[in-house]
């Protein structure tokens, strides 16, 4: 037996953070970093409540540390609703926040990135002694996503790219999951045709696609809180808490060689994915291949690196480090609703790969 749930009521397009105004709160707390404190856009959402306090501390990888700090601010504060401002950062830190309070108010996402599809899911992801721990819970999931067209248009071509590769690895995680269902796998299909067909024009520039990228990767993080991610995410977690490079540009690297890994046992899923957008194949082991070698052009296209040096990353330190992100990666939740069984000799494996030295 599967289910279903969404939980989350989703208002999209232009003018949606309106919606919070019509609610008429009388206590708001404004979760976000310090970019959308200094711009205004922090302090526009509060003013839609007769009172409200701004938390702009979210920073990158947020750490338990600052959880803690800002969960005393929202006890002392005692809003009654809670808005979190951002990206991804900024959503698990106040999905946090809000969970470690325990107060109970509605948490309204408003998304600022296009990848993290945390306005819909159960997760949220904290920092400590430079591991990545994954916090999941029902609670965790927001009571309304506002995918707010306006926020959009400032986006640079790096973060596109970035977080658009997220959505591109919680489509395919969640397509490739054990736990997947008929519905998960329309929201991951859907979700990732659009990112892989619009990416690339909303990152030379065209505005017109973003809104569109942003409800994909709404769409995503439904499939993959419901089905679950896998090998990818589980290996992302691992290294971005050890190197702090970009969440979204790690899934970009690692998304090609996951899944050939995983291509023993999901191949035909998979060959499945490449003909239903347009890829095609004349048998499952040539769709695989095009799906695989789409990805590696559209990260191209991108300008996102190719391997883990070309990110930043020394291979003597990666190496040096090597035992503790993998620990670290089969720890992770996310390897359990992997296609196939992730033992340490596969994410070595991986990682040899990704770093040229497959």
């Amino acid at each position: 037996m599967t289910d279903f749930s969404c939980e989350t009521k989703i208002i999209m397009g232009s003018g949606a953070v309106s919606a919070i105004a019509e609610r008429n709160f009388e206590r708001l707390m404004i979760v976000s970093d310090p970019f959308f404190a200094k711009n205004g856009w922090a302090e526009r959402l509060g003013k839609s409540a007769k009172a409200y306090e701004i938390f702009d501390k979210v920073a990158p990888d947020p750490s338990v540390a600052l959880v803690a700090e800002g969960t005393a601010r929202v006890q002392a504060f005692q809003p009654d609703a809670m808005v979190a401002l951002g990206g991804g950062s900024a959503m698990d830190c106040a999905k946090a926040m809000a969970y470690f309070s325990g107060l109970s108010f509605p948490l309204i996402a408003v998304p600022t990135t296009s990848g993290s599809g945390s306005e819909v899911t159960d997760f949220a992801i904290l920092t400590h002694d430079g591991v990545k721990h994954p916090l999941v819970d029902r609670k965790l999931r927001p009571k309304i996503a506002i995918l707010e067209e306006e926020l959009l248009a400032g986006m640079p071509p790096s973060l596109i790219a970035d977080s658009g590769f997220d959505i591109l690895a919680h489509a395919l995680e969640a397509w490739a999951s054990q736990n997947a269902n008929p519905i998960t796998d329309a929201l991951a299909m859907e979700a990732f045709r659009t990112a892989s067909s619009l990416l690339n024009a909303s990152f030379e520039g065209d505005k017109g696609v973003r809104l569109e990228v942003h409800i994909a990767s709404a769409m995503a993080g439904l499939a993959f809180t419901q089905a679950g991610l896998g090998l990818c995410h589980a290996l992302s977690h691992a290294l971005g808490g050890q190197f702090h490079v970009p969440h979204g540009r790690l899934n970009a690297i690692l998304l090609p060689s996951v899944l050939t890994s995983n291509s023993q046992i999901a191949g035909a899923k998979y060959a499945d994915l490449a003909r239903k957008i347009g890829l095609g194949g004349a048998n499952d082991a040539m769709a695989v291949r095009n799906l695989k070698n789409a990805l590696v052009r559209l990260r191209t296209a991108l300008k996102l690196p190719g391997t883990l040096t070309q990110a930043g990353i020394a291979p003597e330190e990666l190496f040096a480090k090597a035992d503790a992100i993998v620990s670290a990666a089969l720890a992770d939740p996310c390897c359990a609703t992997n296609p196939v069984p992730v033992t340490a000799q596969t994410v070595h494996a991986v990682l040899r790969e990704v770093t040229g030295r497959g």
